[in-house]
């Protein structure tokens, strides 16, 4: 009963807070913790203290990046790539918002290019549904394949810790499985979305809208463009840095014998994420005209310190909660586990959209699957199955890409469920799953 109890208060905390936004899930965890351990009499567990200082080194990069214009930079790139190819649009397009999340860290990178997308589509006589809903769900897939996003570093630091006689199972290792089968998962939903919904010749309601010259100057009015800005040397520069730092950090995880020894064993990975990550920043600041005091101000910036403290509350409240009743935890799930180790897959999904953050859902999951036996391979061919947020068209970047679309053809649907984002979600997140523990079991992970 006492364990029910506990589990109803974390419920509470997480529906409460993902319903806030934004700080608010973290800081509930407070109000949880504070209950757990002096209304239950628990033990406090423990923050993820490595979690969280390499989520303040990457996301200072990163934030450091856009501040200095070198993620403009990228930003051009993919639309030339785009603009070169219109045709394809709904397969390159989340191709691009996924590599472009997966180089910068966040998702968040993707509404500077939703505009873009949607004036190649709808210029080319193409539905602008169907890159747009793609891209914005490939945008947020492609956090779980980004050696600095915020969800991969937390669950190789969780890994790192996997209980004694589990495989231990690296940075490089992580990525190998998570990259391949992310990309996987996209192409999925760039092939559904060549097909989905009417073409616009033959849709009724985009017909009605155009039909009237205030309807169609809304629909086809003046191009979203990148092409004509012109990019200085320095906005090359910081990209390129950071670009660096990211091939540094995985060489350093492919090869170990690189990294220094301490206490007779390689540096951690962790460790050397953080250290490289703020190098990269403090390089960008040295051999750029960026602004110091602008970078804490940038959007990046925002979202990866609302990470923290997501991270920090809800991983603390489940962690004491868990620690505590763990015994009880691996009698009545142990054998469920090992026999059925996809249901975990099930469960972080679950949390995900509870939560509405990868990074959330996996601090709060993965210690507690590690604890109970799912084996580690698992964990990792199932990663995919922390992005569950799409479920409800309640996520930023999917209400941005519905206000960006002004031809209406993203849309949400009369029962809120049957919207835009829920079919490429999807099919993007389980084939994804499927293809990692593909892979995971071609590597003996599995």
């Amino acid at each position: 009963m006492l364990f029910t109890l506990q589990i109803a208060l974390i419920l509470v905390c997480l529906f409460y807070g993902a319903r806030k936004g934004g700080v608010a899930l973290g800081l509930l965890g407070g109000i949880g913790i504070v209950l757990l351990v002096y209304a239950f009499g628990l033990p406090p567990g423990k923050p993820p203290v490595d979690v969280m200082l390499t989520i303040v080194a990457v996301v200072a990069a990163s934030a450091t990046l856009q501040a200095s214009g070198g993620l403009d930079v990228l930003l051009q790139l993919a639309e030339k790539l785009l603009r070169r190819n219109p045709r394809y649009v709904s397969i390159l397009a989340p191709f691009t918002t996924c590599i472009l999340t997966m180089l910068c860290g966040t998702g968040h990178v993707v509404y500077t290019m939703l505009p873009i997308i949607y004036d190649i589509a709808i210029k080319n006589g193409i539905r602008p549904e169907r890159p747009m809903a793609a891209s914005s769900i490939a945008s947020q897939m492609g956090i779980i394949a980004s050696p600095v996003s915020v969800a991969i570093v937390s669950l190789a630091a969780f890994l790192a810790k996997a209980p004694a006689g589990a495989p231990v199972i690296g940075f490089v290792t992580l990525l190998s499985v998570t990259i391949p089968s992310t990309l996987v998962g996209v192409l999925m939903i760039g092939l559904f979305s060549w097909f989905r919904g009417k073409d616009l010749d033959q849709d009724a309601d985009f017909q009605a809208l155009v039909a009237t010259p205030e309807g169609r100057e809304r629909v086809y009015g003046k191009s979203a463009t990148m092409l004509g800005q012109r990019l200085s040397p320095q906005q090359w520069t910081a990209m390129w840095i950071f670009v660096g730092a990211i091939a540094v950090v995985a060489l350093l995880g492919a090869v170990e014998s690189l990294r220094p020894l301490v206490g007779g064993k390689p540096l951690s990975m962790v460790l050397t994420i953080q250290m490289f990550m703020l190098m990269a920043g403090a390089l960008i600041v040295v051999f750029t005209k960026v602004n110091p005091a602008s970078i804490g101000s940038s959007e990046v910036f925002r979202a990866g310190m609302i990470a923290v403290v997501a991270v920090f509350g809800v991983a603390w409240m489940a962690d004491t909660v868990f620690e505590a009743n763990l015994p009880t935890i691996k009698g009545a799930l142990a054998d469920l586990v090992k026999t059925q180790p996809w249901t975990f897959a099930i469960a972080l999904l679950v949390v995900s959209k509870l939560v509405n953050s990868q990074a959330a859902a996996i601090s709060a999951m993965v210690p507690v699957g590690l604890a109970i036996g799912v084996p580690p391979g698992y964990v990792v061919a199932f990663a995919a199955a922390c992005y569950g947020y799409y479920i409800l068209p309640t996520y930023p970047s999917d209400l941005a890409t519905i206000q960006f679309d002004r031809s209406g053809t993203t849309h949400i649907g009369k029962y809120v469920v049957n919207h835009s984002f829920i079919a490429p979600g999807l099919i993007g997140v389980a084939s994804s799953c499927v293809a990692g523990w593909l892979i995971a079991a071609s590597r003996g992970l599995v």
